[in-house]
């Protein structure tokens, strides 16, 4: 298949409570590859989980997220149940390659890519396991520091724990948060991103109420120890072959909010980002290696963005996300930049990225020979 001609089938929307910010980054990346020649069909995945096919010429133009709620009002074709959905994308010739612009559950969790594996369909960045493992934060950092890599200390609740056990969930995170010798404590969901679900607890009272607000999303709660004064640090890599990946950055973030919260994400212009931080070389590089070692423990294929803590010298992974935002105040898209990418050709790269790696598995279908009888 030709990266240039192949048509593509970009999945948005999603049943996750990222379901918004999913639909801004679905609709830029169909336009973009459309712009560049791509044949392009928009799908969107509601918050039931159901299927639509937006209209041929669909584009958000200045639309809001909610516009969504309705996809009849957009002219949509559906609703189309996801096992009919998936066997008409099946049927399509010539083969799409289907772009996963989901976020959060079901779209970055490795349950859609499942589904599309299941289905024979090529599609963009990791498979199901690499996709899993980026998703739970919990896992990750477990994985994480397994290998060696520098990550902040953190502990896990899970939500019968805390039904259960309030008090001494509450005691716990209390000498923790002495050990760590600063009161405030991040908590949040261990399997959702965009910060959603996601609180600063300054002190110990609002701790209860944090957990609460992360246990409406997840079963397992994430609370990390506070960095103070720390940098919001991203790295770009785009590849399927370990060994030759195309790795950017950091960019940095400056937070109009305390920290990094959904809405200095996603509010233009209250926060401020630059696709080159200014940091010397060789914290450079190591932020490069981290980046590339991370990728690479958890098989991730494709493209991800990796983010780090930097507290003066102090670099901490914080976290990988293996389906990125595509916002326009998203930085993964543009830290390529430096290579000569536009936003257009860093979509056609990982379209081609997810071709290449279709053909090359389509050749190990197992046959009756290969069978150990």
């Amino acid at each position: 298949m030709s990266g240039a001609r192949v048509p593509v089938i970009v999945l948005l929307g999603g049943p996750s409570a990222e379901h918004d910010v999913s639909v801004v980054s679905g609709t830029a990346i169909a336009e973009a590859l459309a712009g560049a020649g791509h044949p392009v069909e928009q799908v969107l995945i509601d918050l039931d989980g159901a299927w639509w096919w937006l209209p041929a010429d669909h584009r958000r133009d200045d639309r809001p997220a909610v516009s969504y709620d309705d996809p009849r009002a957009l002219g949509a074709e559906g609703p189309v149940a996801a096992g009919a959905a998936l066997d008409r994308l099946g049927g399509s010739r010539p083969e799409p390659v289907v772009f996963v612009a989901l976020h959060g559950p079901f779209g970055e969790d490795g349950t859609i890519q499942a589904m599309l594996e299941a289905a024979g369909l090529a599609y963009t960045g990791s498979g199901v396991a690499a996709s899993a493992l980026g998703m739970d934060k919990a896992l990750f950092k477990r994985m994480m520091r397994g290998i060696g890599l520098p990550v902040t200390e953190w502990r896990e609740v899970r939500a019968s724990r805390w039904s259960a056990a309030r008090d001494a969930v509450l005691a716990e995170l209390a000498a923790f948060a002495d050990g760590s010798g600063d009161a405030r404590l991040m908590i949040k969901p261990s399997g959702l991103g965009s910060s959603v679900g996601m609180t600063l607890a300054h002190t110990p009272e609002e701790r209860a109420e944090a957990l609460d607000i992360a246990f409406h999303h997840d079963d397992v709660a994430m609370v990390e120890a506070y960095v103070a004064g720390a940098r919001d640090l991203e790295v770009s890599i785009i590849g399927n072959d370990h060994a030759k990946l195309e790795v950017f950055g950091p960019g940095e973030i400056v937070s109009g909010h305390e920290f990094y919260d959904y809405a200095a994400k996603y509010t233009p212009g209250l926060s401020e980002t630059a696709t080159r931080a200014e940091v010397p070389e060789p914290t450079r590089q190591v932020l490069h290696k981290i980046a590339r070692d991370a990728y690479r423990a958890i098989g991730a294929e494709g493209f991800a963005r990796v983010d780090f803590l930097l507290a003066g010298e102090a670099v901490f992974l914080s976290e990988i996300n293996t389906i990125p935002g595509f916002t326009p105040i998203s930085l993964f898209p543009t830290m390529p930049a430096e290579a000569g990418y536009t936003f257009a050709s860093v979509c056609t790269r990982i379209v081609e990225l997810a071709a290449e790696r279709h053909v090359a598995r389509a050749g190990r279908h197992v046959t009756i020979a290969d069978l150990p009888r």
